[in-house]
């Protein structure tokens, strides 16, 4: 397995060798930096944490700013664990680069979704709403009756309802790799990725 970290840039489209216009979203990610390796008989897991995106200093706290100076690292903004698996072979102080990727692989991409506040049932949910004749002048985008009465006199957990839309982390899999820059560390996948412009976007291999 392979992983790394990386900030959406934004989408945008490319050509490929057939001619054919392919929506890509544009990473730029890494180059991370390996700060620690954590072992099953030391942690209890198998672990490694790369660290990405430099940091004013004023803004770390003191025991992360002494983290990075054990590991010779300049302080990051984002810490984050992946599974390489036992053999991965990286150490501390390692640099971790886009060139990981191979054009035409698929990878997993988790991210924050774009928090879209309170939002109701025909947006959250779908819904078709209510007739628009007979009568009705401000229920259309209502969501109707609940079906409950006397009894059982509640809500079913899990009934679709108006409430907060978004801001969850979210995961795609199955995103193919359509080029590589290791140059420029920028990474496009094909199609569009969880999260707002900035945001900060996990990648890895299966």
């Amino acid at each position: 397995m392979a992983g790394i970290l990386g900030l959406k840039v934004g989408m945008t489209q490319i050509f490929d060798e057939n001619g054919l216009v392919v929506p890509v979203t544009v990473i730029k990610a890494g180059p991370c930096y390996v700060t620690q390796i954590k072992t099953k008989e030391k942690d209890g897991y198998n672990a490694v944490q790369l660290a990405f995106y430099d940091a004013k200093e004023k803004r770390v706290t003191k025991p992360l700013k002494g983290h990075f100076e054990k590991a010779g690292v300049s302080p990051k903004r984002f810490l984050v664990e992946f599974d390489f698996g036992e053999e991965h072979g990286l150490n501390v102080g390692d640099q971790v680069n886009v060139d990981i990727l191979k054009e035409g692989t698929q990878v997993k991409v988790s991210g924050t979704s774009k928090g879209k506040g309170f939002q109701g049932v025909v947006k959250r949910h779908h819904f078709n709403g209510g007739p628009k004749t007979h009568g009705q002048s401000d229920r259309w985008r209502a969501p109707g009756s609940l079906g409950q009465s006397s009894y059982p006199s509640r809500v079913f957990k899990g009934l679709r309802m108006a409430g907060r839309m978004g801001g969850k982390r979210t995961t795609l899999k199955n995103v193919k790799v359509v080029k590589v820059d290791a140059e420029n560390n920028l990474l496009f996948l094909k199609g569009a990725v969880p999260g707002s412009r900035n945001s900060l976007v996990e990648i890895v291999t299966k």
